[in-house]
C-alpha cells in the first residue's frame, strides 16, 4: 500500500525553506512510515528564491508572490512558513483560517501581541493542526534525556541548565540584517529567535519558570550595511536568564542562555540536569555522545559517557553505529508533524513538535526577561490564562 500523500505549500523560500525540501526528497530514509510530504507550491516575493524550487524540486507545480494566492491554492493540505518575526502575525492567522495545517518558525509572533493573535486563531480553528519548528530535542541523545524525565530517574532536581548557543555575529564586518532590527525581529533580540528551542525540553516537562532575572548584552553595537555605510544593530546579541522553577513538590534553579556570540561555537544546544538520584547531560557539540551520573547513597559519584546509537525517534535506515546530525533531527521533526496530521493522537511515538501553548509559554518567559532588563529587577511569571 502507497504512503499517505500530504501536499506542503512553503511560504519564505529562505535557507529553512530549502532544508524542507532536502528532508522531504529523503524521505526514504525513513522505515515503516505510511505518509510522505511534497512540495507543491511555493512563495517567495523574490523571484530568485522560488526559481530554487521550481528548478530543484520536480513536486513543485506554482510558484506565487503573494501568500494569499498560495492559500487559495486547492492542491496545498499544509503550509511550512519561515519569514521574519514581524509577519508572523499576519501570515500564520490567515494560513489558519484558511484551513491549512501549519508548521511554523519560533516565535510565533514578533511578542506577546501578535503571538496572542496566533493564539486566538488557532482555537478559533480547532480542526488545524498548528506546530512550531523545534528540531533540536529529537536528537537521541536529547530523546534518551526525555526518556529518562519521564521515568522519573533524578529524584528531586537540584538544578537545570539549557541553552543555544552560535557564534555567526562574532565577526563585526558581516552585514546586518533582518534579525538585527527591532522592526522585523522584535525586541526579544536572540531570545525570539533562539529561544524556543532553549524552552521546547523545560516547558514539556513542566518545568515553567516562575520568575527571572535577565542578563541581556548588546555586544557588537554596529555593523556594515552593505551600502558603504554603518547602521545600529538594535537587537540583543546574548541573553542569559537565572529562573526558579516551582512544581508541585519541588523548587530549583535553572538557566537559561542564547547566545548568538559565544566564540567557539558553531550551533551548540545543550540541556544538563542535576538531581539527586540521577544526573545527565547532552549537547550537540559531541552529539553521539550522553552523560550520566547515577547516584545512590554513600555510593560513588562517578560520570559515564556513552555513545548515543543512532536510535531516533523515527526508525531509519542508518545503523545504530552511524552519526546523527542536524538534518537528520530536521527529518525526525518533520515526521513527527506529518506523523500528527495523519494520525492525529494516534502518532507511531509519542514525542510531538512543540505546540502553540508551548510557543506562548516561551513569550511570557521572554516578556519577563525585558522587564528585568529595563528595571533590573526579578520579574515574577504568571502562568494562569
Amino acid at each position: 500500500m502507497g504512503k499517505k500523500p500530504i501536499r506542503f505549500g512553503v511560504i519564505g523560500c529562505g535557507l529553512m525553506g530549502k532544508e524542507f525540501a532536502s528532508a522531504a526528497a529523503r524521505w526514504c530514509h525513513l522505515a515503516d512510515v505510511d505518509f510522505q510530504p511534497s512540495i507543491v507550491a511555493v512563495c517567495d516575493a523574490n523571484p530568485a528564491a522560488t526559481e530554487w524550487f521550481t528548478e530543484q524540486v520536480p513536486s513543485v507545480k506554482s510558484a506565487y508572490s503573494d501568500y494569499k494566492e498560495l492559500l487559495a491554492d486547492e492542491s496545498v493540505d499544509a503550509v511550512y512558513c519561515a519569514v521574519p518575526h514581524n509577519l508572523h502575525a499576519q501570515i500564520y492567522v490567515d494560513i489558519i483560517r484558511a484551513g491549512k495545517h501549519l508548521l511554523g518558525e519560533k516565535p510565533f509572533g514578533i511578542d506577546a501581541e501578535a503571538n496572542a493573535l496566533i493564539a486566538q486563531a488557532v482555537r478559533d480553528n480547532p480542526g488545524v493542526i498548528v506546530r512550531c519548528s523545534s528540531e533540536f530535542p529529537f536528537f537521541p541523545g536529547a530523546q534518551q534525556i526525555v526518556q529518562w524525565v519521564n521515568e522519573n530517574r533524578f529524584g528531586r532536581i537540584i538544578e537545570v541548565e539549557a541553552g543555544f548557543w552560535h557564534s555567526s555575529d562574532l565577526d563585526p564586518t558581516k552585514v546586518i540584517n533582518w534579525k538585527r532590527r527591532i522592526a522585523t525581529n522584535g525586541e526579544y533580540g536572540c531570545m525570539g529567535d533562539l529561544g524556543m528551542h532553549v524552552l521546547h525540553l523545560p516547558i514539556r516537562f513542566g518545568w515553567k519558570p516562575a520568575n527571572v532575572r535577565a542578563l541581556l548584552s548588546k555586544i557588537v553595537k554596529e555593523r556594515p550595511d552593505g551600502r558603504g555605510g554603518q547602521a545600529a544593530c538594535e537587537t540583543w546579541d546574548n541573553a542569559i536568564l537565572a529562573c526558579e522553577v516551582e512544581t508541585a513538590d519541588q523548587k530549583f534553579p535553572m538557566v537559561l542562555s542564547t547566545k548568538r556570540i559565544a566564540p567557539g561555537h558553531a550551533n551548540t544546544w545543550f540541556i544538563r540536569i542535576q538531581g539527586t538520584e540521577f544526573s545527565a547531560e547532552f549537547s550537540t557539540k559531541n552529539p553521539k555522545q550522553v552523560a550520566s551520573l547515577p547516584y545512590s547513597p554513600g555510593g560513588v559519584q562517578a560520570w559515564h559517557v556513552a555513545d548515543a546509537p543512532y536510535k531516533s525517534a523515527y526508525g531509519t535506515i542508518t545503523g545504530g553505529i552511524f552519526e546523527f546530525g542536524f538534518s537528520d533531527s530536521i527529518l525526525q521533526m518533520w515526521a513527527a508533524f506529518c506523523d500528527e496530521l495523519t494520525g492525529g493522537s494516534e502518532m507511531k511515538q509519542p514525542f510531538h513538535c512543540a505546540t502553540p501553548e508551548e510557543a506562548a509559554g516561551s513569550h511570557r518567559v521572554f516578556t519577563a526577561a525585558l522587564e528585568s532588563q529595563r528595571t533590573g529587577q526579578t520579574v515574577a511569571i504568571d502562568w494562569r490564562d
